[in-house]
């Protein structure tokens, strides 16, 4: 086994930015939107709905996002206990949200959607791996139907100068791209907001149970203190029969080249023991002066001698005194 030294210039190191559609299978567009009886039942429906891209009992259907109803005053759920009024599972997860996003973790601090502060909202997390590093901006696009009222929303982030920064990272204002106001900077605010660095959208309650000229889709949901609204099913309706959501996901890449050279006068014996005689020569005569190798693997040590990685070559590659071989070696972390 021969070994060489690589020098300082022979290591690169490089970042890869790679997108992906967010969906199970590499789907550009999910257009099927299923959920769990069997988890809406449950505790934990009452608090979040798990949405799978099939309906199969099979083991390919995979969470591809949840859905949750948030309100500040706990209103449009029922109260854990009936001892303490407005603590409910629309409360708890409007706090966990606020101290999720929120700089100002104040009792008094709210969600404010275009300049309007709103107490409650409607939230998209992505599954973890579905967004892996985090979404990527501008291919946001979902549509949403009710009745006979459409909205297809999507983020600002191609028509924004300058990145808003927030706990969470950067946000990005939800619009319409499609008959509604743009922006629906009324009375009620903007249709929501969008956080490619930890996956989450969160749409704006007053907005979306607004009436269809107001540029809503009439959810029609009951702010009712100790009452159970169903906020994510009445979300999970509107993009069942919107039938498409298109998103997707960004990861850096880093690599490191490794540029091995070997020279004409270098790696061109072999040391496997079979073409040695009993006292170290070799059989063939021939190989003394024009010998033959063929390179099939590279090996990266360390300066202990420490296998570190292993690089195969596609088929083997013929070496001798007239030829020289420069391999590269990518390593992905």
């Amino acid at each position: 086994m021969s070994y060489k030294r690589l020098d300082p210039e022979d290591i690169v190191i490089s970042d890869e930015s790679v997108t992906s559609p967010s969906w199970t299978g590499n789907i550009v567009t999910l257009d099927t939107f299923f959920t769990s009886s069997t988890q809406a039942a449950s505790t934990s429906g009452d608090y979040y709905l798990d949405v799978y891209q099939t309906g199969s009992t099979d083991d390919s259907a995979a969470v591809q996002f949840s859905l949750v109803y948030a309100d500040k005053d706990g209103s449009g759920s029922v109260d854990l206990t009936s001892g303490v009024t407005g603590k409910s599972p629309s409360a708890i997860s409007y706090g966990q949200y606020k101290a999720l996003i929120l700089s100002d973790k104040t009792a008094t601090s709210q969600f404010t959607f275009g300049s309007v502060d709103t107490p409650y909202f409607y939230a998209i997390n992505l599954e973890r791996s579905r967004f892996k590093e985090k979404l990527l901006p501008g291919t946001f696009e979902l549509k949403l139907t009710t009745g006979a009222g459409t909205i297809t929303l999507k983020d600002n982030s191609t028509s924004v100068v300058t990145d808003t920064f927030t706990d969470a990272g950067r946000v990005y204002t939800v619009v319409s791209s499609s008959g509604a106001d743009p922006s629906c900077v009324n009375q009620s605010g903007s249709y929501g907001s969008f956080y490619p660095d930890i996956g989450v959208i969160l749409l704006n309650g007053q907005v979306m149970d607004a009436t269809f000229a107001d540029g809503g889709l009439l959810f029609g949901a009951t702010r009712t203190a100790n009452t159970d609204t169903s906020g994510s099913q009445l979300l999970f309706d509107a993009i069942k029969s919107g039938a498409s959501f298109k998103l997707n996901s960004e990861e850096t890449l880093s690599s490191n080249f490794v540029f091995v050279r070997a020279r004409n006068s270098e790696f061109n014996y072999s040391q496997n023991p079979t073409i040695l005689t009993g006292s170290g020569d070799l059989k063939y005569d021939v190989l003394v002066d024009t010998p033959r190798t063929y390179v099939t693997t590279v090996g990266l040590y360390n300066d202990t001698n420490d296998l570190l990685a292993v690089a195969k070559l596609s088929r083997p590659l013929l070496k001798n005194f007239t030829k020289e071989a420069l391999i590269r070696v990518k390593l992905n972390y």
